[in-house]
């Protein structure tokens, strides 16, 4: 009896957290992966939302979507990837992209998502952050661009 309150009292006291996945597919010539773009909790409610990209490496064409509770997809983001990275025409990229959790301000009538995208390149030895702003419509919007956030140089670049 004396251990049933205890438990009781622990898991009044330490909540349980929330756990976060994204997932991910990737090919030789693409990868795909789900991107957190809405965690809310009010009131034992969780709202939750994502968004689907693909980027492309033949073209380094990175582009994405957000499926609403309207079962359709309303707000799309693009971004040349291969031209952030300056990426030599002549070499094959290799590119890795995961997501990540960010807690980013707003700005002005703008609200971030909760989810941002790292991308890294191989050749060019660089890895950058990206972000994007979901206001939430249950209509289509136009498509913005992703906006890079920050970059860093893992690596010198490959001479080619």
């Amino acid at each position: 009896m004396a251990g049933a309150v205890l438990g009781l009292a622990a898991s009044w006291f330490f909540p349980q957290e929330p756990l976060h996945a994204s997932s991910s597919d990737r090919d030789e010539k693409f990868a795909m992966l789900t991107v957190p773009v809405k965690d809310l909790q009010f009131g034992g409610v969780r709202d939750h939302l994502e968004g689907v990209f693909v980027l492309d490496f033949l073209t380094g064409q990175l582009k994405g979507a957000v499926l609403t509770k309207t079962g359709r997809f309303t707000h799309f983001y693009v971004r040349n990837i291969a031209a952030d990275f300056q990426v030599n025409p002549d070499a094959t990229p290799h590119y890795a992209i995961v997501t990540g959790n960010a807690q980013l301000p707003s700005q002005g009538r703008s609200t971030w998502a909760t989810g941002v995208i790292y991308v890294a390149e191989l050749t060019t030895g660089r890895v950058a952050a990206y972000g994007f702003p979901f206001n939430e419509a249950n209509r289509a919007v136009p498509a913005v661009a992703l906006a890079p956030l920050d970059r860093f140089q893992f690596r010198e670049a490959l001479g080619n």
